[in-house]
């Protein structure tokens, strides 16, 4: 189990593209292989990069480019890295042990895997636990620097998510997913019509247990005929438009936990049961009304004055001042500092994961500790809590985090352009 192909497979967020080469020691004496404003790439980081690229390419089986090409690409790359870096430096971004301890585990989790597990299999590729965290540190601090950079030059409009809507990709995309499982009992097309006859037979009988209460997987690992029969018939989420038109029809009309009936296919008859349903119609969704007040890092503000400013706010409010009054004089979210902190009534699918996690947990009225993400550093109340019938405007939402996503990037690219041609770099290689 080699750690350079966890580490191609992990895909914690958007944004985060891991890469082998942060693992790289400087060698001492080493070159210099290019100056990038205020720091240097490294000769052994670009051959640590490229010893990665070519394993990488290896295991795909794929051909590998002429070394010169090769090198520069890498160059080019790891240039870029520094700069993105160097860039996070200058506006205080940090990040601090309890989130990279937090990662580390979601990583492990990943690879389906204890801390202790991952641990031993980065040893056995010759990786330290340590270098393992501080190349992830880097990416963690590139993705905020893009984040917080190529996210404020995108704006999707209301026009753009009807006409999203209107199409025959939106409608596909935000229609209902259905996460299924099934048993399948294969019927070859040389099957007597007696085979025919007694696998019906079969099936219906496993259609009864069922019914009756049988737990699926289990009947699954034992009847199943299909591939993933050991997986309890898991066939993960589904859209109705990818199924037969038969198997869509008995799907769509099932309420979760129930079973179809027995349906023909060329390869056999299926049995599928509805696991869960998400989308669709009648969305209930709770809905919290919020404050907060955001506090950011700057180049006049560390990432430690952020954290202390915001704790004397969380004090003071504490001690009984107002938190609307302090949210227009410090906050420094514009759409909301004016309005008290206020962001109206607002659904956790639509905040960052830092940011949902303390909202849906703490307790109405209560005014929560400081707490930091991508954006910087965060107090919140929620004053209020409702369900409410969120189809239409779930779909709208949708349609908007898909089209942010695409926006995001293609705008990443021609930011990443435009910091390359302002940035000062001398190749020595």
């Amino acid at each position: 189990m080699h750690f350079k192909r966890h580490i191609a497979l992990l895909g914690l967020w958007a944004g985060i593209a891991f890469s082998n080469s942060l693992l790289a020691q400087t060698v001492p004496l080493d070159r210099v292989a290019a100056i990038v404003d205020n720091d240097v790439v490294m000769l052994s980081q670009v051959e640590e990069r490229m010893g990665a690229v070519r394993q990488q390419l290896s295991e795909r089986g794929a051909e590998l480019p002429p070394e010169s090409i090769l090198r520069q690409q890498v160059l080019d790359r790891l240039v870029l890295e520094s700069i993105q870096l160097q860039m996070g430096e200058r506006a205080g971004i940090r990040i601090d042990d309890a989130t990279l301890n937090q990662t580390m585990e979601q990583v492990a989790q990943r690879n389906g895997l204890t801390l202790e597990q991952f641990r031993a299999a980065l040893a056995r590729d010759g990786i330290s636990y340590e270098e393992a965290r501080e190349q992830i540190r880097r990416e963690l601090i590139i993705n905020r620097v893009r984040q917080r950079r190529v996210a404020e030059r995108i704006q999707v409009t209301d026009q753009e998510v009807r006409n999203f809507l209107n199409s025959e990709a939106g409608q596909y995309q935000t229609a209902t997913d259905y996460r299924l499982a099934m048993i399948v009992l294969p019927i070859s097309d040389a099957a007597s019509s007696a085979e025919v006859e007694s696998t019906t037979r079969l099936a219906e009988e496993i259609y009864r247990e069922l019914r009756g209460g049988a737990d699926f997987a289990s009947v699954a690992i034992r009847r199943s005929g299909a591939a993933n029969a050991l997986e309890g018939g898991e066939l993960g989420w589904r859209k109705a438009a990818q199924l037969p038109g038969p198997f869509a029809s008995a799907v769509t009309a099932l309420e979760v936990g129930e079973v179809t009936r027995p349906l023909r296919s060329p390869a056999g008859l299926h049995i599928l049961k509805l696991l869960e349903k998400r989308g669709g119609e009648n969305q209930l969704v709770e809905e919290f009304q919020v404050r907060h007040i955001l506090i950011k890092p700057s180049e006049i503000r560390t990432e430690g004055e952020a954290a202390q400013l915001v704790q004397r706010l969380y004090e003071r409010i504490a001690a009984g001042e107002s938190f609307a009054t302090l949210a227009r004089s410090f906050s420094e979210d514009p759409g909301s500092a004016l309005a008290g902190g206020s962001l109206g009534w607002i659904t956790p699918d639509v905040m960052v994961p830092e940011f949902r996690d303390v909202m849906t947990s703490i307790p109405t009225e209560r005014v929560s500790r400081p707490f930091q993400t991508q954006f910087g550093w965060h107090i919140l109340q929620v004053t209020d809590r409702r369900s409410v019938d969120m189809t239409d405007e779930m779909r709208q939402q949708q349609a908007a985090n898909l089209l942010q996503n695409r926006k995001f990037e293609e705008e990443l690219q021609t930011w990443l352009m435009e910091i390359r041609e302002d940035a000062y770099v001398e190749f020595k290689i």
